[in-house]
């Protein structure tokens, strides 16, 4: 997506959410048992948050012709929606691989494969949907970022929290001397025999740490998830802790990165127009817009072309360490906040069930917008576009689809289909 931006993934898309017709009105489990009913409509409800977000990336105005309230509506999508998407899909790996109890023998074996065969699925559907729609799409990084998280998937929260720590304190600025290293001659040599390369605009240099959504930076948000969904999400005391966390998290990166960066350090790349890869996906291919390598860095992939201040920098997509915090600190309190609702306000929860039956099928809510823009040649957010009269359209489309859907099948259109190509995991003994 284009926040030079998915979602995801992913979330990430996920299809092993109940539909909101059997869980909106059934009261919330014992917390010893498993997390409760309520529990997983507030992550829904947190996915159709982030899929929305990102039609605001791809379909609505740009930063630069908005104002006001309008304004601060696209700044916090760019960026920060494919942030959430990607730590949904984190947390949607603890629910296939056991959520509070990491599943072990054959059903942890069963589990692992079933996580293996959806990596494999998302990047083969992301490496062809990125020959139509260029680099933005996220679905081929979400199967790197599967692939990555299964040595993972065993450990406890504490344990997950501090990698993702560790992550987001290392990783941005090894990405940085990494990115600094590679010289065009050398990512062309690396890219002639990449096949995935010569496929699409995606190879594997752009999956790990050229791209839009590179996995050294972004597998941060995706441990962050899988941290959260080991935890008791229904739980008040979760909950108020988690809310000061992720409060503090916001409050600590981008006010530190201000300190030291000035007033411009949260600047978002959107306000450099087309150029800076966060305008959304081009219809025809997304061959204006520049791939890591370029001279923005794409969505925190990479920085050849800026100064090792940039680093101090916390704006959407700068990728340092300070926007990793940040941004994780924003999706556990929309994860969190989206909890709360769900559980304390049942008249609210009855109300939104058309927007969480977005949540889940978010995979074919995003793969859909991609497509129904190719269709209808909807305008993508660039300098061309002022409207928000397509977004709107769009949004209402998807939660019109997603509600006539859920009231008589159980998983999204692509999310059957890829449940139905896991199946075959259960054949491993």
């Amino acid at each position: 997506m284009t926040q030079a931006q998915q979602p995801q993934a992913t979330p990430a898309p996920q299809e092993n959410s109940p539909p909101p017709t059997r869980t909106s009105t059934e009261p919330a489990g014992p917390a010893s048992t498993g997390p409760s009913l309520g529990r997983l409509v507030g992550v829904d409800l947190a996915r159709a948050l982030a899929v929305f977000g990102m039609y605001v990336v791809h379909i609505g105005p740009p930063l630069s012709a908005t104002h006001g309230v309008a304004s601060w509506i696209r700044y916090m999508a760019d960026g920060h929606s494919s942030v959430l998407f990607a730590t949904l899909a984190g947390f949607s790996l603890m629910l296939l691989a056991g959520r509070r109890e990491p599943r072990t023998g054959l059903a942890g074996r069963q589990a692992r494969a079933r996580i293996a065969i959806r990596a494999v699925i998302l990047l083969a559907l992301g490496t062809v949907m990125a020959i139509e729609y260029g680099g933005v799409i996220i679905l081929g990084f979400y199967g790197v970022y599967f692939l990555l998280a299964l040595p993972l998937v065993r450990l406890r929260a504490r344990t997950l929290a501090i990698i993702a720590a560790a992550f987001a304190l290392v990783a941005p600025q090894l990405a940085y001397v990494l990115s600094s290293l590679l010289t065009p001659s050398a990512q062309q040599s690396i890219n002639s025999y990449d096949p995935l390369r010569h496929l699409s605009e995606v190879g594997v240099l752009d999956l790990l740490l050229t791209g839009f959504y590179p996995a050294l930076t972004w597998m941060s948000f995706v441990i962050a998830g899988m941290a959260l969904g080991r935890l008791d999400l229904s739980s008040g005391t979760v909950q108020k802790r988690l809310a000061a966390l992720g409060a503090a998290l916001t409050a600590a990166a981008y006010g530190m990165s201000l300190l030291l960066a000035g007033k411009g350090a949260l600047r978002s790349l959107a306000e450099d127009g087309p150029s800076s890869g966060s305008s959304g996906p081009m219809p025809t291919g997304g061959g204006s817009m520049p791939t890591g390598g370029g001279s923005m860095p794409a969505d925190g992939g990479s920085f050849p072309d800026l100064s090792a201040s940039s680093l101090l920098q916390a704006g959407p997509h700068s990728g340092t360490t300070f926007d990793i915090i940040g941004s994780v600190g924003i999706a556990i309190l929309v994860i969190v906040g989206a909890t709360v609702a769900m559980d304390r306000l049942p008249r609210l929860r009855r109300l939104a069930k058309p927007v969480i039956a977005v949540g889940t099928m978010s995979l074919t809510a995003y793969v859909g917008h991609f497509l129904a823009q190719s269709v209808f040649s909807t305008p993508a957010g660039t300098g061309t576009q002022q409207s928000w009269l397509p977004l709107i359209m769009y949004v209402l489309g998807a939660v019109l689809f997603a509600a006539i859907w859920s009231r008589f099948f159980r998983r999204g259109p692509l999310e059957y289909l890829l449940n139905a190509a896991t199946r075959s995991a259960n054949r491993i003994r």
